[in-house]
């Protein structure tokens, strides 16, 4: 059944397929997510346990292999859903992820822990599961669609670090690596059964032909692709030392996801309204500049300033308000930008710079703040984002997709 607005309207809300597709794939890549991030505030304590789990490098490794894992594959991967579709790989993703989570469940050793990580990230199913969004949203609501996957990651990475310590304390870590292994599974029903079918792709010989670089080296995806880059090494980079701050301003290590989450829900009130807008009247070049500056704001407050803990927790809010509108609009302006039989190619090279923009932040970083402290990390964090609004002042706005046929909705 089509869904296609007659001709010369324009409809303002999403279509039941769009919402039924955003749901459910946002719903998958948040089980995934959360089963990467349940680990992240105990496994250091948890690793003590382990034969080798005085080394630090080792327990530094086994929490961030999976990063390297995904860098590797999120290319193979998003191609892969260019030429087979979205849901087969994203399916044999999931499966990769439950066999690491079970091979980790199972660890007795901290290397054995390692192997379980690096599989887990090998289910590298983001770029495919972007794709198949953008496939199956029209260009007016795919930011909408987009906004709510990034919404999903902030709300799970928050949920993560209050529901960890006491999950752990009830059923271990070996529980909890099992339960995210379970949840993968749970995933794949869902891809399945309830994910509508994705939209017919693009085929012939201009498909077929299309060449990497066209992708790749692409200006205007490049630019986004060094945006993604940097706003993830600031972030891991930040939370090298937020946490200490926090501590020394006198809140214990427990208590930090009761600011979190507070701190990414209101985070998600203030970053609607500008987006909404910016997406109405083709606005989006202010909008992304205006957050990338507001970060260089926050690296150079948070080093000049050296706040207490409430303005501390205001500084957070206005990064969490930049970071979570930048997460939601670079994802759907590559979908946009890529040729639409390439989607999976685009997607797999922006989610690898994102995840080598996780890895530098968090080595970059943890080498400053050894030798420049917070001053030095927030230093960098700032002369980043100065370097990211450099890049950007040339990106071109996207024009208003126009009313009339051309804006018919996915099919059901």
């Amino acid at each position: 059944m089509s869904l296609a607005p007659p001709a010369g309207t324009l409809p303002s809300r999403m279509t039941g397929t769009e919402i039924r597709a955003t749901a459910t794939l946002t719903v998958i890549a948040s089980l995934r997510l959360l089963g990467l991030f349940l680990i992240l505030p105990v496994f250091a304590v948890h690793a003590q346990q382990l034969p080798g789990g005085s080394n630090t490098t080792l327990v530094g490794l086994a929490l961030g292999i999976y990063a390297a894992t995904q860098a590797l594959l999120q290319i193979p991967f998003g191609v892969a859903s260019d030429r087979w579709g979205r849901k087969p790989v994203i399916v044999a993703g999931l499966l990769l992820f439950a066999l690491g989570s079970f091979v980790a469940a199972a660890a007795d050793s901290l290397w054995m822990t390692i192997v379980g990580r690096a599989l887990q990230g090998g289910g590298a199913i983001s770029a495919a599961v972007s794709a198949f969004i953008a496939d199956s949203t029209r260009d007016e609501h795919r930011t909408k669609a987009m906004a709510a996957l990034g919404m999903s990651i902030g709300l799970v990475f928050a949920l993560s670090l209050v529901a960890a310590p006491p999950l752990y304390a009830l059923i271990g870590m070996g529980g909890l690596f099992a339960l995210t292994g379970v949840l993968a599974l749970v995933g794949i029903p869902v891809v399945l059964w309830l994910v509508p079918p994705a939209p017919p792709r693009p085929t012939g010989l201009a498909a077929d032909r299309t060449h990497w670089r066209q992708v790749v080296l692409a200006p205007e995806l490049l630019r986004l692709n060094f945006g993604i880059l940097a706003l993830h090494a600031v972030q891991m980079a930040l939370f090298i030392v937020v946490p200490v701050m926090m501590i020394e301003r006198g809140l214990p290590l427990p208590q930090h996801g009761w600011v979190y989450l507070p701190v990414v829900f209101a985070s998600f009130l203030f970053m609607l309204p500008p987006l909404i807008a910016a997406e109405r009247r083709a606005r989006m070049r202010p909008v992304m500049l205006g957050s990338i500056a507001l970060l260089a704001l926050v690296h150079a407050g948070l080093g000049w300033l050296s706040p207490g803990l409430a303005l501390l927790v205001v500084w957070l809010l206005l990064f969490f308000t930049a970071f979570n509108l930048l997460e939601a609009c670079l994802p759907s302006l590559v979908s946009r930008r890529a040729p639409a039989h390439a989607k999976g190619l685009a997607l797999g090279v922006y989610n690898t710079t994102q995840a080598v923009g996780l890895f530098v932040g968090g080595a970059l970083g943890g080498l400053v703040a050894r030798h420049g402290g917070a001053g030095g990390v927030f230093l960098l964090g700032a002369l980043t984002m100065a370097a990211w609004l450099v890049v950007a002042w040339r990106m071109q706005e996207l024009p208003r997709r126009p009313a009339g046929p051309d804006a018919a909705a996915p099919s059901a």
